[in-house]
Formats: C-alpha cells, sequence, structure tokens
C-alpha cells in the first residue's frame, strides 16, 4: 500500500476533505474496535507531530523523530484497518481526518502521544 505519509499529514490537517471522502464520510462507518481506534488514532497522531517536526515546530521535538517510523505506522495501521474492518481508503482517510480534528481542536494530543508512543514501541517498528 502506498500512502505518501507528508501528503496525507497535510489531508489531516487540511480544512476541508474531496468530495469523494465527504461523501463516504458522512455515511456511517463499519464498527471497529478498541485495539483498530487505537491504532487509528495512534496513526493521526504520529501523523500530526511528524508534519509538525517537518515543518520545525519546536513544541514537535520533545517527541522521538517519527518521520520514518510513524510513517511505516501509519501505513501498516491503515493496512490493517482495511483488511480487518473492511474500510476503504476514503474511510480510513475521513476517520484519521477526524481524529486528527478532534486532537487539534480539544488540544488532547500531546496526552495521546504517550500511550501512542508505547503502542509504536510493542508494534516492533
Amino acid at each position: 500500500m502506498a500512502f505518501r505519509f507528508q501528503a496525507v499529514a497535510a489531508a489531516l490537517i487540511a480544512v476541508s476533505l474531496p468530495a469523494q471522502i465527504a461523501a463516504q464520510a458522512s455515511a456511517p462507518p463499519p464498527a471497529i474496535s478498541l485495539e483498530q481506534r487505537t491504532l487509528l488514532r495512534c496513526a493521526a497522531a504520529f501523523a500530526l507531530v511528524a508534519h509538525d517536526q517537518a515543518a520545525g515546530d519546536p513544541g514537535a521535538s520533545k517527541w522521538p523523530d517519527l518521520r520514518e517510523r510513524g510513517r511505516e505506522f501509519f501505513v501498516r495501521a491503515s493496512a490493517q484497518l482495511m483488511d480487518e474492518a473492511g474500510l476503504t481508503r476514503a474511510q480510513v482517510a475521513a476517520l484519521m481526518e477526524e481524529a486528527a480534528r478532534d486532537f487539534r481542536q480539544q488540544d488532547t494530543l500531546e496526552r495521546a502521544m504517550p500511550p501512542c508512543l508505547l503502542t509504536l514501541e510493542a508494534s516492533g517498528i
């Protein structure tokens, strides 16, 4: 699966979704498990931090460099969500957009990062 991490990370913080993703996002997504929700949220968190790190945001420097490992986690998590939950790429993108928006709007990214970093370590990536 060839997701371009930086492009997806930028899309996660974009204001609007392409029409196709928005249309699929309006339909209720298939139910996903707690483990799958964790993968999704951590992948979105890593994309946001990696984006901020690439942009030189000094607040993002407190986390390990996620531009490589975070990208790999993102790709694997996306593939796993599509395989296990039967989600389309557009549905995964919409769910990631929602998670990223929640992190930014609720200012919860910093609180989510420690358990997500544990998930990253446990993944072996």
